[in-house]
């Protein structure tokens, strides 16, 4: 006897199903974007919202609560081992974690899409050799190579900005070749060669802006990964050091105390859970919105 048609969905499909239309739902899209706007808004006005230094420490307010737990208004977010606030150190380092994460991706994207259309320019011996870095890069796990580089040549936060934006520019570079191989196949590219126009004005006029959509959704992944990626590293004590502070550096000290003092840790890990979120809903929303093939 065959099967009927209508069969049980797994749930796997249920939960995608459920998982996309929340992705697409303009609340939740709305809150993501308020989220990062407020991110952003403290970033650049960190200067003006600390109500301490960072690193000013009263030891007689060592491991206050925060005001949520009995705290009061003078550490609404309570204070770490050394006295120091929890809410200032929290504002600079969402400003340091941002900025690692922009210039990272901003870098991490140049490169690629560099190295991509090179490789769909020249082909042959430098595709090749783009192509087999590309594979290098792509199989050799990254955080063994950060771990190794951080160790040999040193921390500093310009080295460890570079480091990130090394981490994903193969994406890029993938990308960027397969869509400059297929545009310079349509005629639009074709017709403007015939006009007389050179490859810098071809590729920086024409193919650079058709393509531009799907690198900016292929950002709004990486952003959330550096964030995470630097959080991870400065959690294991080779990301960013002190006297400066991020959201992983935070996190890392506050492990010590997570049974006797956890909003040390809760603040930032809270940021940065909410922060990874609501750039990959922004993420898939430009996804939606910029790519014809879903509409």
């Amino acid at each position: 006897m065959a099967l009927s048609d209508t069969t049980v969905t797994p749930p796997r499909a249920l939960l995608g199903g459920l998982a996309r239309r929340v992705r697409r739902t303009p609340f939740a899209v709305s809150l993501a974007a308020a989220w990062l706007a407020l991110m952003v808004v403290v970033a650049v006005g960190a200067d003006l919202l600390l109500p301490y230094s960072i690193t000013a420490f009263d030891l007689k307010a060592r491991l206050a609560p925060p005001l949520f737990m009995g705290g009061t208004l003078a550490h609404p977010l309570g204070t770490d081992e050394l006295g120091r606030d929890v809410l200032s150190r929290l504002i600079m380092s969402i400003r340091m974690s941002l900025l690692i994460a922009f210039f990272g991706t901003l870098i991490a994207a140049s490169l690629g899409t560099l190295l991509g259309i090179l490789a769909a320019h020249f082909r042959r011996v430098v595709e090749a050799l783009i192509l087999m870095a590309i594979d290098f890069q792509a199989s050799m796990p990254f955080m063994i190579i950060a771990l190794s580089v951080l160790a040999f040549f040193g921390n500093s936060l310009p080295l460890f900005v570079a480091l990130m934006g090394f981490q994903s520019w193969e994406r890029y570079a993938r990308i960027t070749r397969g869509l400059t191989l297929a545009a310079n196949e349509q005629g639009y590219a074709a017709a403007v060669r015939q006009l007389g126009a050179g490859s810098g004005r071809i590729y920086g006029l024409h193919v650079i802006p058709n393509i531009a959509s799907t690198l900016i959704v292929s950002m709004t992944l990486t952003f959330p990964e550096i964030i995470l990626l630097e959080s991870g590293l400065s959690f294991l004590g080779l990301g960013v050091q002190p006297p400066l502070t991020s959201l992983g550096n935070m996190v890392g000290y506050g492990r010590e105390y997570i049974t006797r003092a956890p909003w040390i840790m809760l603040a930032p890990a809270t940021v940065i859970v909410l922060t990874t979120l609501s750039i990959s809903l922004l993420g898939d929303w430009l996804r939606d919105k910029l790519d014809p093939t879903l509409q």
